[in-house]
């Protein structure tokens, strides 16, 4: 127990005494957790809206003003034609063109009903589809408005009816979407840090010869390792620590599950990342192939885990993909814990999954380091 105290010591004097690492401990997550957290967001807004009206009546003028009331939209200017909207939307100036026909105003009074145009840029694909449904929705809440202003004498003792639904948003009533992103974001900061850390500490130790010397010394392997990776499962309790506390304070994020059993299923995560660190540098011989294969690993986990795509969407093959894939139960988690209060028996499958994807990571980096004298 000596032995792995002594060890502990000297890691965390590395950790402290190299001055190009504290920054990315200590000062990069903040950094990311407060940047991230407010660009990664799937909410379109100041949409660039053109419009060709070729009724010019109240009726179209009425249509225009709804999408100008809009907080989402930014009516930017009236076409006097198809091709030129066309050529601004090439360019880029638009992103919604809202095409009004001839005789809007009248075909509505005689026949009930018409047909708007609508071209919307899709290039994202995602930013277009919310789009879209903004589109949809102001000119369904104006058909409904309209129904009743174009009614004939003769017909307004046949009230149209409408149906009001009213929806009711668990775990976030204001639809904030960084409620919803900031528990992703925290997973992302203590899996990436925590991973490279790990990853190349070992092999900084072979760069610089000191992992030789080591070897030839009566330290048992399993003394040296467990030395070797306490220090950055302590780093990463740290910064769930920071995450929380920036999350609660800078984003009012609501935390209305148990803070201990937060940390208990992070405390056997973190584990799981250790081995997967162990194990890359075991395999690798400069800090930069470490670097690069954890960096690999990672993208391929962040993009499966949920966090910015929900898992449901996605191919069937890679939803059975997505079941060997740690962040992806921290993800849900977090988000279980923090936004729905749920507790130790709502997230026992994730901690069994976890807890053997631990036993397998750290046992694999435990077989294959070998130390030799």
């Amino acid at each position: 127990m000596k032995t792995i105290l002594y060890i502990i010591q000297k890691e965390f004097k590395q950790i402290f005494r190299n001055k190009g690492m504290l920054p990315i401990i200590f000062v990069l997550p903040i950094l990311q957790l407060v940047i991230l957290s407010n660009a990664a967001t799937f909410e379109v807004e100041n949409i660039k809206f053109g419009y060709i009206d070729n009724d010019h009546t109240s009726t179209s003028r009425a249509l225009v003003e709804k999408f100008n009331a809009s907080t989402y939209f930014n009516v930017l200017t009236d076409f006097p034609s198809e091709a030129l909207a066309s050529a601004s939307m090439l360019k880029g100036e638009v992103d919604v063109l809202l095409q009004i026909p001839h005789y809007f105003e009248r075909d509505l009074q005689k026949e009930k009903q018409n047909k708007l145009g609508v071209t919307i840029n899709a290039i994202d694909g995602a930013a277009a589809g919310v789009e879209n449904v903004y589109v949809k929705q102001i000119v369904q809440r104006f058909n409904q408005n309209i129904k009743v202003n174009l009614l004939q004498v003769s017909d307004k003792q046949i009230q149209p009816i409408t149906i009001e639904t009213i929806p009711l948003f668990w775990y976030n009533k204001t639809l904030n979407y960084k409620t919803f992103m900031v528990p992703g974001i925290l997973v992302l900061l203590v899996t990436m840090i925590t991973l490279f850390l790990s990853g190349m500490n070992i092999v900084r130790e072979k760069e610089i010869g000191t992992l030789e010397q080591i070897n030839v010394t009566p330290i048992k392997k399993s003394q040296f390792i467990i030395g070797k990776l306490f220090p950055f499962w302590v780093i990463g309790m740290g910064l769930l620590t920071v995450g929380l506390i920036l999350a609660k304070v800078i984003f009012n994020v609501p935390m209305l599950g148990s803070l201990p059993l937060m940390y208990l299923y992070t405390s056997i995560y973190i584990l799981v990342i250790l081995g997967i660190g162990l194990f890359i540098s075991n395999f690798t011989d400069t800090q930069q192939q470490a670097m690069f294969i954890a960096w690999f690993f990672t993208v391929i986990f962040i993009l499966m885990s949920g966090l910015f795509t929900p898992i449901e969407s996605m191919p069937k093959w890679a939803q059975t993909l997505t079941e060997f894939n740690p962040i992806r139960y921290f993800v849900e988690v977090m988000r279980m814990v923090m936004l729905k209060g749920s507790g130790f028996n709502d997230i026992l499958p994730q901690i069994i999954k976890t807890a053997f994807y631990a036993f397998i990571m750290n046992g694999l980096a435990v077989w294959s380091y070998k130390k030799t004298s």
